[in-house]
């Protein structure tokens, strides 16, 4: 598959490389788009300042199920698996490689099915989830969480996206 390496417009502080490396996804233009607007609401709404480049990767659930596993210790697939390139500081400057964000395609659609939402605001979600993860947020503890899914609310609203955690 063809790769996008920078961001459509050109305007965002991050170079995008988008691949689709199995699974039902979009056409590539569509997620290079919904791509690009996740990370500039999740830039606009975290101020996050400097040069990066971040890698995403659509990908279908026995990869990602391999990913947790060897990872996290989780042999089971999930939606979203973030990977830094680097230790980031939440509100710390941008490293130069924020790192990977990886999405699995049948657990995507299944869950934006349950939910009752369509996929295309489901994968932006996860997407501005899983770069949360790289810019050194996280959801370990409730204060952790609470501070996260703010983030995630305040982005996805940028978008006129509703509220995932409603």
């Amino acid at each position: 598959m063809p790769e996008d390496s920078t961001s459509v417009d050109g305007s965002l502080p991050v170079e995008i490389d988008i691949s689709i490396e199995a699974g039902d996804w979009p056409a590539e233009a569509s997620l290079a788009r919904l791509v690009d607007r996740a990370v500039a609401a999740a830039f606009a709404e975290t101020g996050a300042a400097g040069h990066s480049e971040l890698s995403i990767v659509f990908s279908d659930d026995a990869h990602i199920r391999t990913l947790n596993a060897g990872w996290r210790g989780k042999d089971k697939p999930t939606n979203v698996l973030s990977f830094p390139a680097f230790p980031h500081v939440k509100d710390g400057p941008l490293p130069p490689m924020l790192g990977d964000i990886v999405l699995a395609a049948e657990t995507v659609a299944r869950e934006a099915a349950l939910e009752d939402k369509p996929v295309e605001n489901h994968i932006t979600h996860l997407v501005i989830h899983g770069l949360l993860h790289l810019m050194g947020y996280d959801h370990e503890t409730d204060t952790e969480a609470e501070a996260m899914e703010a983030v995630e609310r305040a982005a996805l609203a940028r978008l006129a996206i509703p509220d995932p955690y409603a």
